[in-house]
């Protein structure tokens, strides 16, 4: 990222999207480090993660958001939508992820949500190694560019790290003259507890396949430190009986694989020894009451 060495610039860039088009693979791999849990199933991001970036003069606050979905059956879902919608008040700019040549309504809905906030908005055409014609990307490209008055259209591959540097030298762009927020060294605003719980929650989605509860949340209930030991103690969360017994496996094999890679992801972020334990209890209905959700972490801040 290039900047003026003598002016001084902070702003937010708000990245959005419908569920599942990578915005969190995008996070990360900008960052250069994992803040933000990703897998192959959609609304894997249900909180709004801020990720800080500063490099020398320039500090790019980033804002993780949930999918914008049209469909809200549960409170959970209205909960991830005003969580994403939220992020869009007073953002300097909008970075709007689109999944490769696969445009569809979700994404219309997505542009109708966005495109009144005055901000302007960077439309990140993602995961662009994987398309296979490569002659029908510039047609596409221009397709897109009738759809809004875009500041700019990147086609970017998240994953594989390419296109970032123009991304990103484009979003300084629409920065302002400012301070920054946040020291030089904190890359995100959310705790290692709430890290903690994400990690968890991420090894059950990424192993569940097409057995995964969506009615499944994770809450920390001990984290402490004693002899350079941490001992943390995650409850998961789920609906039904049936769900319970998909994630604890057969003789608590699944739930055994699901504590054993949390733990080393803990054990990096923290860079210490981890005592993991999980337990698994149902409370139903709990993804549908708005009381329940607020309890367990899910609220607007």
């Amino acid at each position: 990222m290039t900047s003026n060495k003598e002016t001084v610039r902070c702003g937010y860039a708000a990245i959005v999207g419908r569920p599942n088009v990578g915005k969190s693979t995008l996070l990360n791999h900008i960052l250069g480090q994992k803040i933000s849990i990703t897998s192959r199933k959609p609304q894997t991001t249900r909180h709004r993660v801020l990720g800080i970036k500063t490099e020398k003069q320039m500090q790019v606050i980033y804002m993780d958001t949930p999918g914008i979905h049209k469909e809200e059956p549960k409170a959970i879902n209205r909960y991830m939508n005003r969580a994403a919608t939220s992020s869009l008040v007073d953002v300097d700019v909008i970075v709007f992820v689109v999944d490769g040549m696969k445009w569809g309504d979700a994404d219309d809905h997505v542009l109708s949500r966005i495109t009144h906030t005055g901000a302007p908005i960077i439309l990140v055409v993602n995961k662009m190694d994987k398309v296979e014609e490569k002659d029908a990307m510039l047609p596409y490209l221009n397709t897109l560019s009738a759809k809004a008055d875009f500041a700019a259209i990147i086609p970017v591959s998240a994953l594989k790290g390419q296109k970032l540097d123009l991304l990103e030298n484009k979003i300084a762009e629409y920065l302002p003259e400012s301070d920054h927020f946040y020291p030089e060294d904190q890359i995100t605003n959310r705790s290692m507890r709430f890290m903690a719980a994400e990690m968890v929650r991420e090894k059950i989605m990424r192993q569940l396949g097409q057995e995964l509860p969506y009615a499944m949340t994770v809450e920390i209930e001990e984290f402490s430190s004693e002899k350079g030991i941490w001992h943390i103690s995650a409850l998961i969360l789920v609906e039904r009986s049936g769900q319970k017994a998909i994630i604890i496996g057969k003789q608590g094999s699944r739930l055994k694989k699901i504590g054993m890679e949390a733990r080393k992801d803990m054990e990096r972020m923290i860079d210490g020894k981890v005592m993991l334990r999980l337990f698994v209890k149902v409370k139903g209905g709990w993804s549908d009451d708005e009381r329940a959700l607020k309890s367990l972490g899910y609220d607007d801040q």
